[in-house]
């Protein structure tokens, strides 16, 4: 399976334009994984068109990407410094991704460790894992974009292959975000959940169990802000709940005021 290539109003074809990114990024020796729609086509099957590439790096690694784009021909920026670069030439961009929105999911060299190896628009590449392609995906819970779906849809495929040790090891303190979404996939495929090894729902269900059993904190802290960055403004802003992002440090209160301010204006 591919997708169609464009072209866009200079005449600049897509696929073109991708795959000599692809290029330059190699020929600069940068690392770099390949995410998005292009992963999620290579592990459901399920062709989404796209407006763009997503790329994935280390954070150390970004201004090198940037300085290699740069010098052959594109318009570059470091759109949120927390999480995203982007880079032009004509009316097409690609995205540089080195951490999820709300600075949890940052890419580290486990990333690379377990990428899988696909063939993308004819080049040999490497993909995001589906582990941490998942892990990243859920915690986009806006009011215009759920990725539910895409997730239901990598678990029924990539389930039997997933290393859960692993999977289960990223959420760290995050955990109920996991939870839900098994749940949500039990919901939706009641004769696929045998997918989901029984042991993680017994142990996320057991840390369910004791937190239900034991006294709620006092402390008024919100977490919605990390699943959401405009629909837990009020509780934040009105009710006094404590920022989850800055209370925990994925983000700096620059950062979150950046990120903000900034709503409805990405691309």
């Amino acid at each position: 399976m591919s997708y169609e290539s464009t072209q866009d109003d200079s005449g600049v074809d897509t696929n073109t334009f991708y795959r000599r990114t692809l290029h330059v990024l190699s020929d600069a020796r940068i690392p770099f994984l390949v995410g998005g729609s292009h992963a999620f086509l290579h592990f459901t099957g399920i062709v989404r068109n796209t407006k763009d590439l997503d790329l994935f790096l280390k954070r150390e690694d970004v201004e090198r990407a940037l300085r290699a784009l740069e010098g052959a021909g594109y318009r570059t920026e470091l759109t949120f410094p927390h999480w995203l670069g982007k880079a032009f030439y004509a009316d097409n961009f690609v995205d540089l991704v080195y951490a999820s929105g709300n600075g949890v999911a940052r890419i580290d060299d486990g990333w690379f460790e377990h990428s899988i190896e696909a063939d993308v628009l004819g080049m040999p590449v490497r993909l995001t894992p589906p582990e941490e392609f998942l892990w990243q995906k859920s915690f986009v819970m806006e009011r215009e974009r759920f990725d539910g779906a895409d997730i239901c849809h990598l678990l029924r495929c990539q389930a039997d292959r997933m290393d859960w040790n692993r999977l289960v090891a990223r959420y760290d303190g995050f955990w109920h975000v996991l939870l839900i979404y098994l749940v949500l996939f039990a919901f939706v495929y009641p004769s696929e959940r045998g997918r989901i090894p029984p042991q993680v729902f017994t142990d996320l269900l057991g840390r369910m169990q004791q937190e239900v059993n034991a006294p709620a904190p006092e402390e008024p802290l919100c977490r919605g802000t990390l699943l959401s960055r405009m629909q837990y403004l009020l509780d934040v802003g009105r009710y006094g709940y404590r920022d989850a992002r800055i209370a925990l440090g994925t983000m700096s209160p620059e950062e979150v005021v950046y990120w903000t301010w900034a709503i409805g204006n990405i691309e």
